[in-house]
């Protein structure tokens, strides 16, 4: 039995209002150099996993953006399917959330995400660490800040209290760090979203998101080669850059950042391992705004976010309240 409910059916998610798009970033080393695997601590064995799974909604008009961070080891439902070196479907079954991309890559995650959510996934973006290194790379980097010293033994990221302008690869250990405090996972997920929010305001600056030129090679280092599979479409340039013109109009204030409410761990499956349970009745609350085109945030309010992030607690926030200061 599902030890959280799902929303929806799978493959029966409802049409959304707005746009859904679910960012993932995979753990592929394939990409990198050996040097670089070495310089930036990217070792170790990959699992053809999902390590960072976002969804983001864009509201109909275009005018407010939520980005909702999806746990890895979230247990999940994945939908029966049909593997591609095989004829048999294979049933639904239990697994921890990143599992369905090393299972059927991102056309089963995303099944899975809208099984687990309710929410339509219309489109999708995968990276991975080549391409997000590149991308980073390509803007002259991004700058990060922090209030106290962060430190990741296995990582090796080391960053003192204040700001920081990171290339491609230290970017790269700033967002995979789960080392650094008894936050863990959920303070790698803040972390990633404070580098997006910084990564919005870096290409803003720099007038980017505005200039068609410019956006056309972000978005075709972000897409990478015809041999990676991403669900925008045919023209999937122009439609990054078209998304990029809408968000450049798009504050901070404007932005929300959250995550998955969690209420706890699942006791540990046999060839699964330990997973966290969604707070079924927030995460309905949280996934029916999103469908409904509504804010995460009450109006009149503006949450602080804890740092690091206390597990259970965690509450939307909007993006200025990551940004630096």
């Amino acid at each position: 039995m599902p030890q959280q409910p799902q929303l929806r059916p799978a493959g029966g998610a409802a049409p959304a209002k707005g746009t859904d798009i679910l960012l993932l970033g995979t753990d592929s080393r394939a990409t990198i150099t050996e040097q670089e695997r070495r310089k930036f601590h990217a070792g170790g064995l990959a699992c053809n996993c999902a390590d960072v799974m976002m969804l983001v909604h864009v509201s109909a008009k275009r005018d407010r953006v939520s980005m909702i961070s999806l746990p890895r080891d979230s247990f999940a439902t994945i939908p029966a399917y049909t593997p591609k070196a095989s004829a048999k479907q294979r049933p639904a079954h239990p697994a921890k959330l990143n599992g369905a991309y090393a299972e059927g890559g991102a056309t089963l995650l995303e099944r899975t995400v809208e099984a687990a959510t309710g929410v339509s996934v219309e489109q999708y973006l995968q990276l991975d660490f080549r391409r997000f290194m590149d991308a980073v790379n390509q803007v002259g980097g991004v700058e990060v800040c922090t209030k106290r010293r962060l430190k990741d033994s296995k990582t090796k990221l080391n960053l003192a209290p204040g700001r920081h302008l990171l290339g491609g690869g230290q970017s790269l250990q700033y967002v995979r760090s789960r080392h650094v405090d008894p936050s863990a996972d959920l303070g790698r997920i803040q972390r990633q979203q404070r580098f997006l929010v910084s990564a919005l305001t870096r290409l803003t600056a720099r007038k980017v998101l505005t200039d068609p030129v410019a956006m056309g090679r972000v978005a075709r280092t972000l897409l990478g080669s015809a041999k990676v599979q991403q669900g925008f479409g045919k023209d999937g340039v122009k439609a990054l850059v078209s998304l990029a013109s809408a968000l450049s109009k798009v504050p901070a204030t404007r932005t929300e950042f959250a995550t998955v409410p969690i209420a706890g761990f699942n006791p540990p499956k046999t060839g699964i391992g330990s997973t966290l349970r969604w707070d079924a009745a927030k995460t309905k609350a949280m996934f029916t705004k999103v469908r409904e085109d509504r804010p995460l945030i009450a109006a009149g309010t503006d949450p602080k976010p804890a740092d690091p992030p206390v597990f259970g607690k965690d509450v939307p926030v909007r993006g200025n309240r990551l940004a630096c200061a």
